[in-house]
C-alpha cells in the first residue's frame, strides 16, 4: 500500500509532458509564421511596385480597373508599410554595425516604459499583419503575381540576390526577436522565455522556403522597377525610391554579415593558432 501511495501521481507525468510539448510546438509554429511576415512584406512592395510600373506604361489605368483592395492599397498602404519596414531594416543595420542591442529591444530604464514595450510590439505587429494580409490577398486577386519581372539588363546577379537573401533572413531574425517573440512569448507563456535552437531553426526553414517558392523570383521588382523606369526617362515615385532604397539596405545587411563572418573564423583561426604555439586558451570573441 505505502508502494502505491508514493507512485500513484506517475500516470499523470505523461499528460503534463504532452501538454508542455504541445504549447513548446504552438509557440514555435506561431512565432515562425508571424515571423515571416516581414519578408512577406517585402514580396507585397515588389508587387506594388509591378503595379506602379504597368499603371504607368498603361498611362495609369491599371489602378482603377483592379479589384478591391488593390486599388486603395495601391495608394494609401505603401506608405505605411514602407515606414514599418523601413524602421525594421534601419535597426537591423545599426545592430549589425555596432553590434548593440538597439532601442526597438533595449530594455527602457523606467517601469512605465518597459510595460509600454509590449502594446509597441502587438501595435506593429498587428499594423504589418493587416497591411500584408490585405495586401497579398488583393493582389493575388488582381493576377498580380506569378512570374518575374524581366526587363533585360536591370535584372539583378546571382550574387547579389544572395547577399540580398542573407540581408532579409537578418531582417527577419531582427523582427522575430524585437516584436514576435515578445508578443508569443506574453500570450502564451504569460513571460520571456529563451530563444532555443528549435526556434531558430525553424524561422530559418520558413524563410528559406518562402525564398524559393516566390521571393526569390519577384522581390527584386523593387528595384529593377526604379532603374528601369530612369532609363525610359519615365517619372520615379516616392515608392519607387523607398523600394529601391530598402532593397539596397537590404542588401548592405547582408554585406555586413559576411564580413562579420568572415572576421568571426579568422578570430577562430588566429586563436587556435596562438592556442598551438603558446599552449594557452585563447578566448574567441562573439561578433556574429
Amino acid at each position: 500500500m505505502a508502494w502505491l501511495t508514493t507512485h500513484s501521481p506517475r500516470p499523470h507525468q505523461p499528460k503534463l509532458l504532452n501538454s508542455s510539448i504541445l504549447k513548446q510546438s504552438f509557440h514555435v509554429l506561431t512565432v515562425t509564421l508571424l515571423s515571416l511576415s516581414l519578408p512577406l512584406s517585402f514580396l507585397l512592395l515588389a508587387r506594388l511596385s509591378r503595379v506602379s510600373f504597368y499603371s504607368s506604361v498603361f498611362a495609369d489605368s491599371i489602378p482603377h480597373i483592379l479589384p478591391f483592395p488593390l486599388p486603395f492599397l495601391f495608394y494609401t498602404d505603401p506608405s505605411l508599410l514602407h515606414a514599418l519596414v523601413a524602421i525594421f531594416t534601419v535597426c537591423t543595420l545599426l545592430h549589425g554595425l555596432t553590434g548593440k542591442i538597439t532601442p526597438l529591444t533595449e530594455p527602457p530604464p523606467g517601469a512605465a516604459l518597459r510595460q509600454a514595450r509590449l502594446p509597441m510590439a502587438w501595435a506593429a505587429l498587428c499594423m504589418l499583419q493587416f497591411c500584408v494580409c490585405l495586401g497579398i490577398e488583393g493582389s493575388i486577386a488582381a493576377g498580380v503575381d506569378g512570374s518575374p519581372l524581366r526587363l533585360g539588363s536591370a535584372e539583378r546577379s546571382l550574387l547579389s540576390k544572395t547577399i540580398f537573401f542573407l540581408g532579409l533572413h537578418e531582417t527577419t531574425v531582427y523582427w522575430s526577436r524585437a516584436v514576435v517573440r515578445p508578443v508569443v512569448d506574453d500570450t502564451v507563456f504569460g513571460g520571456a522565455r529563451a530563444e532555443g535552437p528549435l526556434g531558430r531553426a525553424a524561422v530559418a526553414m520558413g524563410f528559406g522556403g518562402l525564398w524559393w517558392w516566390r521571393l526569390r523570383g519577384e522581390v527584386e521588382a523593387m528595384v529593377v522597377v526604379a532603374e528601369v523606369k530612369k532609363e525610359l526617362m519615365m517619372g520615379i515615385g516616392a515608392s519607387d525610391f523607398v523600394g529601391w532604397w530598402l532593397y539596397y539596405l537590404t542588401v548592405t545587411i547582408g554585406m555586413i554579415r559576411i564580413v562579420k563572418g568572415l572576421m568571426w573564423v579568422g578570430i577562430v583561426l588566429f586563436c587556435r593558432q596562438v592556442k598551438e604555439d603558446l599552449g594557452e586558451p585563447c578566448l574567441d570573441e562573439e561578433i556574429v
